[in-house]
């Protein structure tokens, strides 16, 4: 067997942005970041932060990529984006795709959804 996910994530992490939740929170509270939440369709339903934009990690090169029918705005290859997922191993995978393709304000929430919440920070739920 080639690597595991544990290595790929673990590796990921070694080549891109890693931010605390207070780190995040600040940078949005800044208004300087996109946050992007990369979790599937019905995660965020379990609690979400306010300000993010869903898209699910299987679109994510889709969304990106300018060139594609696709492409969504809040993916600005010059703005600062910040990804986020439930435990940080799919955003720092989906940080370091968005850089092979050219985004170079690209960071994740290390840590994840579990992570901000444990901070105490603020979620929205459905009721």
């Amino acid at each position: 067997m080639g690597q595991s996910a544990s290595q790929m994530v673990a590796q990921a992490n070694a080549r891109i942005e890693n931010l605390s939740p207070d780190r995040v929170a600040a940078e949005l509270q800044s208004g300087s970041a996109t946050l992007i939440d990369i979790r599937e369709e019905n995660e965020p339903a379990k609690g979400r932060l306010a300000s993010a934009h869903h898209a699910p990690r299987g679109m994510l090169e889709f969304y990106a990529d300018p060139s594609r029918p696709y492409h969504r705005e809040e993916f600005d290859p010059d703005g600062r984006l910040i990804l986020v997922c439930a435990s940080g191993g799919r955003s720092a995978l989906a940080a370091e795709t968005l850089q092979r393709m050219g985004y170079r304000r690209v960071a994740h929430l290390d840590g994840g959804l579990n992570a901000w919440v444990a901070q105490g920070l603020p979620v929205e739920r459905d009721t």
